[in-house]
């Protein structure tokens, strides 16, 4: 029997509470929690798959960063940490991200595939993205590779 990635979690909430960790347990909670929002949200109640699942993830991920960041700049360090751990606990979850260098190299192709299908310059960042997205989906931030194709289109 495979295990989903929700009741991972599910189990992974149960050893953190059993282990006092009272991080983790937050966590797992809060994360849980925004999954069955997605579940009950629409029409009908539903059960997500993994992929489903996994972008609520990435996009809990990406809160605790952007917060991890306000609370900095608001010289409020205490916060900024727990945010950072939290993100932390979280990244276990999601797919190894890609290194600038695979990045790179997948958006150099793409450019290429762009400019062999008559895309030219700046405005060839859509036809460029249309082909990337697909392919670094769940692996490289959405800003991140906009940054990465707006370089290399720049020369």
């Amino acid at each position: 029997m495979t295990t989903t990635l929700k009741s991972k979690l599910q189990d992974d909430l149960t050893a953190a509470i059993r282990e006092r960790d009272e991080l983790r347990s937050s966590t797992l909670r809060m994360t849980l929690a925004a999954i069955t929002k997605e579940e009950v949200s629409g029409k009908e109640k539903r059960e997500l798959s993994d992929d489903e699942v996994l972008k609520v993830i990435t996009k809990e991920a990406k809160k605790r960063r952007e917060a991890a960041d306000a609370f900095a700049q608001g010289g409020r360090a205490e916060s900024a940490e727990r945010e950072k751990a939290e993100g932390a606990i979280l990244a276990d979850y999601l797919p190894k991200q890609l290194s600038d260098e695979e990045l790179n190299d997948i958006v150099a192709q793409a450019v290429e595939e762009a400019k062999a299908a008559g895309a030219e310059g700046p405005r060839a960042m859509g036809a460029v993205m249309k082909i990337v997205n697909p392919k670094v989906a769940g692996l490289a931030e959405g800003g991140r590779v906009a940054a990465t194709v707006k370089k290399l289109l720049a020369g």
